[in-house]
């Protein structure tokens, strides 16, 4: 007896058959004794797929759990941000579709089973931010703020809770960190003001600090002074609340400026140099208006 295409064989006496391509039974071809006596009938019933049936009770299981109960999941992206995945309520709890009209940003605060589901650890909405500690030097201001050099300046952050920096070289924030050395004394009243500032108005964005100084002092370019970590370069606040620059008159908050200017002035800062259109007032021989002062306020303090 010769192989024949879709038949098994086995080893010694054992029965042989065709594979079935109907996916719903296997029908045997016997030849073996263990049959012999069984009627054609018998012989010719299907036999049930037992892994197929398995799957189909466990599909059904699925079905109804999905029905009682919505699954979903929360993935961690950032330290404020939660990108909710969830299944339909009714649909196919094993293949969660992400929520489309979900920002980023928003969170999800998951439907789960109390009985089924772990115990999740809360995610709180917002972290607040860790900012670098700044590590303080004790400085000497040589020459004059035009002509001078700094030593063992202090160094601005990048930013922190009341500020954050601007580089007006390259036209964007943060600025380089060896363009912010002053003077320790300038570092501690710049911060004092900055924080008063906040705590006065809650809801004013954080400050924009332009240029200090270099770590050494010394010439620097776009300015005449700056050169001994006494000077310091403020931005006036905005009315969009932006954390940049003004590039026109009618974009300064000038209500938020002016208080800004004078707690420079109660601080007892030596001179704050402001733009001629922008309207803030002080004591003439502190607050004087100046070329080039439109968009920032020039602060110096005492030596």
């Amino acid at each position: 007896m010769g192989w024949r295409r879709g038949e098994n064989w086995f080893d010694g006496d054992a029965p042989w058959f065709h594979d079935s391509t109907d996916g719903a039974a296997v029908s045997l071809e016997v030849n073996a004794p263990a049959f012999f006596g069984l009627s054609l009938d018998v012989l010719a019933d299907a036999i049930p797929d037992g892994l197929a049936a398995s799957r189909r009770r466990r599909a059904e299981l699925r079905r109804r759990r999905s029905v009682r109960k919505t699954q979903t999941a929360a993935i961690v992206i950032g330290p404020a941000m939660l990108l909710g995945l969830a299944s339909p309520r009714l649909g196919n709890a094993s293949r969660p579709e992400v929520l489309a009209q979900d920002p980023p940003s928003a969170t999800f605060r998951p439907l789960l089973d109390p009985i089924t589901s772990p115990p999740v650890k809360a995610v709180p909405s917002e972290t607040k931010a860790s900012f670098p500690a700044i590590r303080w030097n004790r400085a000497a201001s040589h020459g004059l703020p035009y002509a001078g050099r700094l030593s063992g300046g202090t160094q601005l952050p990048l930013e922190g809770e009341s500020w954050v920096t601007w580089n007006p070289v390259a036209d964007h924030v943060p600025n380089e960190p060896h363009r912010l050395y002053g003077n320790e004394r300038m570092i501690r009243t710049l911060l004092a003001v900055m924080a008063a500032y906040r705590a006065g108005d809650p809801d004013a964005p954080r400050l924009v600090v332009g240029d200090i100084s270099f770590r050494g002092g010394g010439p620097m370019e776009l300015h005449r002074s700056h050169q001994n970590g006494l000077d310091v370069d403020v931005y006036y606040p905005r009315r969009d609340g932006r954390t940049r620059p003004p590039t026109r008159g009618d974009q300064i908050d000038r209500t938020r400026a002016q208080d800004l200017l004078v707690r420079f002035l109660d601080a007892g800062v030596e001179k704050v140099f402001v733009g001629y259109s922008t309207g803030l007032r002080g004591p003439n021989d502190v607050v004087i208006p100046y070329p080039n002062h439109g968009d920032h306020m020039h602060v110096r303090v005492r030596p």
